[in-house]
């Protein structure tokens, strides 16, 4: 009985070690499966990290077996570009008149405008005693009633005289004796008259009056303060409220101007902008300085004050030509120059010129027909000669 029992777990001990290599055998297999399959999974994703979408395959003969540098370009095409010119200057009124005292002058007795004010053309802007000048008049007026009196008498004694000639009671010589009396009074009282328009028009000429409509920029005139002709100006006014703005510019720019051109004026200090003209352009340049003033004309606005500092966008025409971001275009000693990539994805060095800088970009003026592949960016890191591979964005608005 001991010896069966003994014999029965001698051999079921033996089926448990079997069981147990058996496992360890089919678990040694599926790891090696497991591996493998992860192994091929690695090798296919390294295909497609490494060029296996089809590029490596399109690649000249010559660029297998290395990789290439990706490099953006654009094809700038051609674009209306706007000629800015940009200056700075002081506003001015166009025609600063200087208003004095037109007459004799006097004390003066009210004072009827101020700075800033407007005002239309004849307007009173001070008022002059005029006294002594109105009693002148007043006597003047009597003394040619008193001619017109005399003139009369001396008519009614020619009359009367020429009826009594005729029938000799007087001679001839006393008639002719009546008519230049007569003629005498008669030129007496045009000198009164004359007199007296002369005096009312001194009388006139003591208001101190607006030439023209404009606006009051300055007065130098009090009530009680004694004023004449020689007393220089009263009143400074800008005709009809015209100001302008004087930009010095070079001689290259004054010869792209010409009367007319539309101009943007900005005030220092101000976040609104008023339109104007050029309304005249120097005629002779400055030889020390090489330049010359292009005169804006601005017309009347209230917030505009004359000596204040304002900058200017002048419109000087447009041309058509390729535009190109300021990351494009590089430069060295030789001057400015883009890189392009021709037919064969090889750099090229194109040397250009570069005219209007915008906010949108650097118009080449001469160097490119906007047809070439240019490249975008990271110039720096290329050479001309190299081989790169080409990733193309077009320009917007291209023509």
């Amino acid at each position: 009985m001991n010896f069966e029992s003994s014999k029965w777990r001698r051999d079921a001990l033996d089926d448990v070690v079997v069981d147990e290599e058996t496992l360890v055998r089919r678990r040694r297999r599926r790891n090696i499966i497991l591996a493998v399959v992860a192994i091929a999974l690695i090798a296919i994703l390294a295909v497609f990290l490494l060029g296996g979408s089809g590029e490596k395959a399109a690649a000249p003969a010559g660029d297998q077996g290395q990789q290439l540098p990706a490099v953006t370009v654009m094809v700038p095409g051609t674009q209306d570009v706007v000629a800015m010119i940009s200056a700075t200057g002081s506003l001015n009124a166009r025609r600063d008149m200087q208003v004095g005292v037109p007459g004799e002058g006097g004390q003066v007795v009210r004072v009827l405008a101020e700075p800033g004010q407007w005002v239309n053309a004849g307007q009173v802007l001070a008022v002059i005693d005029r006294r002594v000048q109105t009693q002148e008049a007043a006597q003047l007026a009597a003394q040619i009633e008193v001619n017109r009196a005399d003139l009369r008498l001396a008519e009614n004694e020619l009359q009367r005289a020429q009826a009594l000639v005729g029938r000799g009671f007087i001679s001839q010589a006393d008639v002719d004796r009546r008519r230049a009396t007569r003629d005498a009074t008669a030129a007496r009282v045009r000198v009164a008259e004359a007199q007296l328009a002369g005096t009312r028009a001194r009388i006139s000429q003591l208001d101190v009056r607006a030439p023209t409509a404009g606006l009051i920029l300055a007065r130098n005139i009090e009530a009680g303060q004694v004023v004449s002709g020689g007393s220089g100006w009263v009143f400074r006014m800008a005709q009809n409220g015209e100001m302008e703005l004087r930009a010095q510019l070079q001689q290259s720019d004054l010869a792209r101007l010409s009367a007319g051109v539309p101009v943007t004026v900005t005030p220092v200090g101000s976040d609104r902008s008023y339109q104007g003209t050029v309304w005249q352009v120097s005629p002779i340049i400055d030889p020390q300085t090489r330049q010359g003033d292009a005169r804006i004309l601005i017309p009347y606005n209230e917030d505009l004050r004359p000596g204040g500092f304002a900058s200017a966008e002048i419109r000087a025409g447009s041309r058509t030509a390729p535009l190109l971001p300021e990351s494009a275009v590089q430069s060295d000693a030789r001057g400015n120059f883009v890189y392009l990539v021709d037919n064969n994805n090889t750099v090229v060095r194109r040397d250009v010129q570069i005219g209007e800088v915008t906010d949108r970009g650097m118009a080449i003026v001469s160097g490119l027909q906007g047809n070439e592949r240019i490249v975008e960016s990271a110039g720096a890191f290329l050479n001309p000669g190299q081989r790169v591979r080409p990733e193309l964005r077009r320009a917007r608005n291209t023509r």
